[in-house]
């Protein structure tokens, strides 16, 4: 079946509608004779554990990406805590994570024993400073051993992937990427699923490529460390299902949930060029704006999972789109070290920049099937 491409919706008529932060309908409508279909194949199958969807998918996705291996599993988390598990992670690690993300990073780390320590972020892209992770290896507690430096591809940029490299090579440290955000996302022609030794991706239903449930997948040219992610999805046993090889989980993606991404990873690459061309048109109208975009630098594509701006007055601009009824997000408000159950976690001095991001950050509509006009509905009320 030949791929599906999103439609022309730049139509004037389309531009007056009603602006949608996230568009989950238009894609089930456009695909969803192909769900239906996909969904009973499996129903009458009975396949629903490991059924034939699930190795199809991964082999799309590792073509998509260019990784030798993918491994799904039942979440991002998952993914994320299972290819930890796999290198060894666990008590007595110190794990630097960026301090300006979603808790289910942290929680991942810690459901592992190991330490996360909280890095600050860059001003401008809102992604791990290198310079502050360094500074956190320096002044690290000496009863920890630096283990893993888990980057967060914010909104969907990668990361800084060849200075984090370089820094993990020279201090001895294992490199992982968190691109829950990011599929779809690459960095000087290196797609997201190799821009780091490993990688985990989710498939929640609000990213790039979302199920219609939970979903995961460890991304890797690391044919021993995929065999050990896929023996731990799997209560830890061998490929025949007879023997325990080691402890491990049930964390095994739904054959329906397979079924659902194969058939809308045939919109994917139609609907990345869509996000894209919405990303340079805001990039465009703000511009002249004291509204600052995330800065996309040289060589690097987002996979726009979000659009997210930096504004002095961003609680003002809020209530002025909340009046206008466009809808917006206000991410990551509280941080990571702010909140019970990461407190103790804060170091000392804090953590500023992310601190003023929590401050200053709005996130404004963004997906595949809205308009040029609508995008400048936004921008006019924003005051630009």
């Amino acid at each position: 079946m030949p791929d599906h491409a999103p439609p022309a919706v730049h139509a004037a008529e389309h531009d007056r509608s009603a602006i949608r932060f996230l568009d989950l309908d238009t894609p089930y409508r456009l695909l969803k004779q192909d769900i239906l279909r996909a969904m009973e194949t499996v129903l009458d199958s009975h396949a629903f554990i490991h059924g034939p969807p699930v190795a199809e998918l991964e082999s799309a996705l590792a073509e998509h990406t260019g990784a030798a291996h993918v491994v799904t599993v039942a979440s991002g988390t998952d993914a994320l805590y299972l290819a930890m598990l796999a290198q060894g992670i666990g008590p007595g690690d110190a794990v630097f994570v960026p301090a300006y993300t979603y808790c289910a990073t942290v929680n991942a780390v810690m459901h592992t024993g190991a330490t996360p320590v909280l890095v600050d972020v860059d001003p401008d892209t809102f992604n791990i400073d290198v310079r502050d992770l360094r500074h956190r290896l320096d002044t690290l507690d000496r009863a920890l051993r630096p283990r893993l430096i888990m980057a967060v591809d914010i909104f969907g940029l990668p990361a800084d992937y060849p200075a984090l490299q370089a820094l993990a090579a020279r201090e001895g440290l294992l490199l992982m990427a968190d691109a829950a955000q990011s599929f779809g996302a690459s960095l000087n022609g290196t797609r997201c699923g190799r821009l780091a030794p490993v990688t985990a991706t989710s498939f929640y239903p609000t990213k790039p490529l979302g199920g219609y449930g939970d979903g995961g997948a460890i991304l890797t040219d690391d044919a021993a460390l995929a065999a050990h992610c896929r023996s731990l999805r799997w209560h830890g046993m061998d490929d025949s299902r007879t023997e325990s090889l080691r402890p491990g989980t049930n964390s095994r993606l739904d054959t329906l949930q397979a079924a659902v991404l194969l058939a809308k990873l045939r919109l994917f690459h139609g609907e990345h060029a869509a996000r894209e061309q919405m990303a340079a048109h805001y990039a465009a109208c703000l511009r002249d704006s004291e509204v600052r975009p995330q800065l996309i630098p040289e060589g690097y594509h987002s996979g726009w999972a979000h659009y997210t701006v930096r504004a002095p007055n961003a609680a003002h601009l809020a209530d002025k789109l909340d009046t206008a009824g466009i809808p917006f997000k206000r991410y990551y408000q509280q941080p990571l070290h702010w909140q019970p159950a990461f407190r103790h976690l804060a170091p000392d001095g804090g953590l500023p920049v992310t601190e003023q991001l929590a401050k200053e950050g709005l996130t404004l509509p963004m997906h595949p099937y809205l308009t040029t006009g609508q995008v400048e509905r936004v921008c006019a009320v924003l005051g630009t």
